[in-house]
């Protein structure tokens, strides 16, 4: 058993799949496979079983994999706690965004890396904000750009900006708000189209949905923000959201928005890494890209319900 098997066997479980495992580690899937097998021989059991839909654990690999995650975190920690030591970003770093970020960040950071951290190296998984807070707590990511993160004594949470939440619409239907923004209280006689309940923006509006005892009409529930305003634009309804989000999808021009009042709902938009872990110069590095990224973002959209943080 070696760390590289360890690591080859973690990946292909946590992806279900040998062949999607092979593309990220960049290595053939005969010799991958040949990897896990030479590390099953070893334990003398079974750790993967193969059916139609990729692999699933046997309970033997459960186990190993609960020990190899931890095994590989601590040399990661151990890679870190030296790199630390030195003032030239190095290493690896892996950065979490949420979908509707990922194609804002993604081209800038790859670009920061390609022109001033050539000893680095750079990975970017998307996801909710509370998939990647546990992954940050996990140590499966780094850094991450995340929404209003609840407080966990894993994650060092830096908040970047503050962001209004919008009602958006299309110039054909937003004639009932006015100057000032929207009340709370006239959502409940809209349809409105909403993330799955595990977005950070569905919660902040649900409890304060319940907190003043207005219900809401959920039309339709939509988890990709490039769906719900796509919906939007068509004229199946209202949605709530940042006015980074709809500047980030590039069609700010098609929406009309206006901030919700009575109250102000605002999102808090965060840098979040591990508390238990030694920031290294790279983290620190990627830290300032970001945070300047969000920045320059809210003052591109000349957006006054902003406030830097």
């Amino acid at each position: 058993m070696n760390l590289k098997q360890l690591e080859y066997f973690v990946r292909v479980a946590e992806l279900g799949s040998f062949s999607k495992a092979a593309m990220v580690l960049n290595i053939a899937q005969p010799a991958l496979s040949r990897h896990v097998r030479l590390l099953e021989t070893d334990l003398r059991t079974t750790l993967l079983i193969r059916n139609g839909r990729g692999v699933m654990m046997t309970e033997a690999g459960k186990r190993l994999y609960d020990h190899a995650v931890g095994i590989l975190q601590l040399m990661s920690s151990v890679r870190e706690d030296i790199e630390a030591n030195r003032d030239v970003p190095s290493g690896r770093i892996v950065v979490g965004l949420p979908p509707s970020f990922g194609r804002w960040c993604t081209l800038p950071l790859v670009e920061e890396f390609r022109k001033n951290l050539p000893q680095a190296q750079l990975s970017i998984v998307e996801g909710l904000s509370a998939h990647l807070a546990e992954w940050i707590a996990s140590g499966r990511a780094d850094l991450a750009i995340l929404l209003n993160p609840d407080p966990n004594p894993a994650l060092d949470i830096q908040p970047v900006i503050d962001e209004s939440i919008c009602l958006v619409g299309t110039a054909a239907n937003m004639h009932l708000a006015g100057p000032g923004g929207v009340a709370f209280a006239e959502l409940a006689r809209l349809p409105l189209i909403v993330p799955a309940r595990t977005h950070a923006i569905r919660k902040l509006i649900e409890t304060q949905s319940a907190l003043l005892g207005i219900p809401l009409e959920v039309a339709w529930e939509i988890s990709s923000i490039a769906s719900i305003l796509n919906l939007v634009q068509a004229g199946y309804g209202y949605a709530l959201l940042p006015r980074s989000a709809v500047a980030v999808s590039g069609l700010s021009s098609h929406f009309v928005l206006a901030p919700i009042v009575a109250p102000t709902l605002i999102s808090r938009l965060c840098l979040v890494s591990s508390s238990h872990k030694q920031p290294t110069p790279l983290i620190r590095h990627v830290q300032r890209v970001l945070r300047q990224l969000i920045i320059s973002g809210a003052e591109a959209m000349d957006a006054p319900h902003n406030k830097t943080l």
